[in-house]
């Protein structure tokens, strides 16, 4: 089957964002990104794909409530771009979440959407996000698709660290066998970035926006087969190094030195993976060559399978385990409990132990016993009345001279221990409902400079989150070790009524862990831009979760725009 020249893009269907007007694309997840000023998915080399000449149809001014077809429920835009717009919605029908992409039936591309849509969903391979429906109603097109609520954007787990080398094997094993399936049925993809591949918690990768997205943008390449392979190449790379393998910076990460060109990865970091590297750089355009020997490139998605096959098998880290108590010998075991008996068996010597005789049973010692108590009683006897002498003494002389008595500090009493500052190892974003707000920026809030913050979405409703919408949004910190955490100093960018933070106690930095499982450590309100909070007693934890209730109204700036909503610029723990 002749190879189609559509391919994906990826649309961002985890931000939260407040839908903003077409010509501000720059404030949507999918338009500026907001630390380098460039497309928040990344900048591609140019002959990854062409883009068309830009449709001028607006997206539709759709808003949340609006039901398609009586059945999908508009509740939440995450992309409003380039003429199209991209929504979270719930099937009424069969009472689940899904996505859904919206463009007028006279947009230029609206012909190519649908068609790209259909092809993605006679595919039906369970490692692509599916399409459900793709239909043209009222003078809209819309393409509705899975939507997975348990799934992380491979953006937020390279914003945590590089990957070991099992789980990047299992990446690159994963995404080049599905993407091989996909070309082989014709279909490319041509955009797959870390936003596009999602992890479930089951450890599977999936990839969204088959055919669909890179309709929707107008994108077609003459290679797509070696443009899929190049992308899954620096998927490879960049989770062994968190370095994105081009000058430009993307998708949270930072690109290669300036002028250098591409390097090998155990070049930007040490004890990366060797067969691994030679992999990516192999599928990176590189013409083949290695740091250390020279391969042929990898030009299709079907030849880079095989090559991750035939490498060596990289076992998971091996688990670690507490190591038990030592072990305690019990009577029953010192002695014949427990042993075969029977005819023929060597008859085992049972030592008969005789307890050692009660203390003081005998008439020495009961007399021994009574003389004690007797002493001991009237020792406590003699000291209460003195005892009481003495108090009643200073309460005469306090009501005669009508003076007032001192209390003097004794000097026994231990001094109040200073609060010290607790170091943080790492953190990511806490998002129960798989909806990030900013996760490649958490770093920010613990880099010691104030002029870097992470951020939420704007949101039309508050200060108060509603749980029917979004329960709220935080961040879950890494301590290294288990602390005593007695309370913490938040510094916040937007002031205004109000703003509620409340720490709770976590056993893990995973956001499938409810709140309802949690010890809360301590909470508070403010309508300044800090925050302080403390507890009577310190909680022992090692993971530390921020959650926010509440959020002041905040008007509009560069990467966002006017709502309920805050930024987070320093965090510090005590204890």
């Amino acid at each position: 089957m002749a190879e189609r020249s559509t391919a994906a893009v990826d649309v961002a269907d985890n931000s939260g964002d407040e839908p903003l007007a077409a010509e501000t694309a720059q404030a949507t997840a999918d338009g500026v990104d907001t630390q380098n000023g460039q497309a928040a998915d990344g900048t591609m080399p140019e002959k990854d794909g062409e883009r068309r000449t830009p449709a001028p149809a607006a997206a539709p001014e759709l808003h949340s409530g609006h039901k398609l077809a009586r059945r999908y429920r508009l509740e939440e835009c995450v992309t409003r771009l380039d003429g199209f717009s991209s929504w979270r919605a719930m099937d009424e029908k069969l009472r689940r979440a899904v996505g859904v992409h919206l463009l007028p039936a006279d947009h230029a591309r609206a012909r190519a959407v649908l068609a790209a849509a259909r092809s993605s969903a006679l595919l039906g391979d369970p490692r692509f996000v599916q399409v459900l429906d793709a239909v043209e109603e009222n003078d809209l097109v819309y393409v509705v698709h899975e939507w997975l609520p348990d799934a992380t954007e491979l953006t937020a787990v390279l914003a945590a660290g590089p990957m070991e080398p099992h789980e990047a094997y299992q990446l690159v094993s994963q995404v080049s066998q599905a993407m091989a399936a996909a070309h082989r049925e014709g279909l490319a993809h041509l955009r797959l970035t870390p936003s596009a591949i999602l992890r479930t918690s089951t450890g599977q990768y999936r990839i969204r926006g088959l055919a669909v997205n890179a309709a929707l943008r107008g994108i077609t390449s003459e290679t797509p087969q070696r443009t899929d392979t190049e992308a899954i190449g620096a998927l490879l790379y960049a989770s062994l190094t968190q370095r994105w393998p081009y000058e430009n910076d993307a998708y949270g990460l930072t690109g290669l030195p300036k002028g250098v060109g591409l390097i090998a990865p155990d070049q930007v970091r040490a004890g990366v993976h060797r067969g691994l590297g030679e992999l990516a750089m192999r599928a990176l355009a590189n013409d083949g060559a290695t740091a250390s020997r020279q391969e042929p490139a990898c030009t299709t998605p079907e030849e880079l399978s095989k090559a991750v096959a035939a490498m060596p098998r990289i076992r998971p880290p091996e688990p670690t385990f507490t190591a038990p108590p030592e072990y305690q010998h019990t009577t029953y075991q010192q002695g014949s409990y427990g042993r075969p008996q029977g005819p023929g068996m060597p008859t085992t010597q049972v030592r008969t132990v005789v307890p050692p005789p009660p203390p003081l049973q005998s008439r020495t010692g009961r007399v021994l016993k009574w003389s004690v108590a007797a002493l001991l009683i009237a020792a406590l006897g003699l000291g209460s009345w003195q005892l009481a002498d003495t108090l009643l003494n200073r309460s005469n002389q306090g009501s005669t001279s009508g003076s007032q008595t001192s209390h003097e500090k004794p000097e026994d009493t231990p001094t109040e221990k200073a609060p010290t500052l607790l170091s943080i190892k790492g953190a990511q974003e806490y998002f129960p409902d798989r909806v990030a707000q900013d996760a490649s920026n958490v770093r920010n809030t613990f880099d010691g400079d104030a002029r870097t913050y992470w951020r939420t979405k704007s949101f039309h409703d508050g200060p108060e989150m509603t749980a029917d919408f979004k329960a709220g949004v935080g961040i879950v910190y890494d301590l290294g070790s288990e602390q005593a955490v007695s309370g913490a100093s938040i510094a916040l960018k937007y002031a205004g009524d109000h703003t509620t933070v409340t720490l709770y106690a976590a056993d893990s930095m995973s956001s499938s862990t409810p709140l309802s499982s949690m010890k809360k450590i301590a909470n508070g309100t403010t309508s300044d831009s800090a925050l302080n909070t403390t507890t009577d007693a310190p909680v022992t934890t090692r993971y530390v979760v921020l959650w926010i209730t509440a959020m002041p109204q905040a008007g509009a700036d560069t990467y966002s725009g006017a709502g309920f909503k805050q930024a987070i610029t320093d965090v510090k723990f005590t204890g």
